[in-house]
């Protein structure tokens, strides 16, 4: 179905994992794609699939931190497309899992300075963009920005991490309240564990450093969510596709939580 026919949708972290899935999806609905990223290679593999199966879309070679490049980013969307009317913000990192009194500052500033500085920036540079354009669509302009279970209950060895997601969480519901009257919804997506690269990445490092210990933390991780499995970055695109649609036209503020049952218990 044709759920955001016509949009245009600036995606962070475009270039693989929940991020990569989001754009083929928003592209399958009708969505043209400005994806962003620093991972030129993987999101050449994204375009391609993208443009193999009809879509339109294009790559910014962006780093979130940097407000300059935010404004760039934007500036190229414009060009290509017209402007922003779907802002999906997904670029973030895991960071440091050090116990809190061996976490430096350089460490928790790095992660913030993507997680939450990054997310931030998308607001105020994509907002006057769709503040121009929310009215041509009956749900208005769409901000929908990843955060995780980590962002509703801690983790041990998390700190910087949960921070950075609790920000957005409720940066997300200021903002919901702000934008309101432009029609521009915003909401937050709350992933539980999912088998991004990321992830798996990290697992099969724990499975080299020793043998079986990447299987059992895969398989302790499956136990935690009553459903008995890890989420795949297709259900966090198709949550993410709902929100971007008018489908979603009454929904702001909210976190849509996606997480196996995980946060149930």
């Amino acid at each position: 179905m044709n759920r955001v026919d016509g949009k245009v949708a600036l995606i962070t972290g475009g270039a693989r994992g929940i991020g990569g899935m989001s754009a083929q999806v928003l592209a399958q609905g009708g969505a043209k794609i400005v994806i962003t990223d620093l991972r030129e290679e993987e999101a050449g593999v994204t375009l391609a699939a993208i443009k193999a199966a009809g879509g339109d879309a294009k790559f910014f070679r962006h780093d979130v931190a940097q407000e300059d490049q935010w404004a760039a980013a934007v500036k190229f969307a414009t060009d290509s497309y017209g402007g922003v009317d779907i802002l999906l913000n997904n670029a973030g990192i895991g960071g440091s899992t050090r116990p809190l009194e061996e976490l430096t500052l350089e460490s928790w500033r790095h992660l913030l300075s993507i997680n939450l500085d990054g997310v931030f920036l998308g607001f105020k540079h994509c907002i006057p963009s769709m503040k121009s354009r929310a009215h041509m669509w009956a749900g208005g302009g769409s901000i929908i920005s990843i955060s995780s279970i980590m962002g509703l209950v801690g983790g041990a060895r998390q700190m910087a991490y949960c921070a950075s997601k609790g920000g957005v969480r409720l940066l997300t519901k200021a903002a919901a309240i702000e934008l309101a009257p432009s029609k521009i919804r915003v909401n937050s997506v709350h992933p539980g564990f999912i088998s991004t690269p990321l992830l798996m990445g990290e697992m099969e490092r724990m499975e080299k450093r020793s043998q079986g210990l990447g299987k059992r933390y895969q398989s302790n991780i499956e136990a935690m969510h009553p459903l008995g499995h890890m989420g795949k970055d297709l259900d966090i695109a198709n949550a993410v596709c709902f929100l971007a649609s008018d489908d979603a036209a009454f929904m702001t503020g909210t976190e849509l939580v996606v997480d196996g049952g995980y946060t149930a218990q």
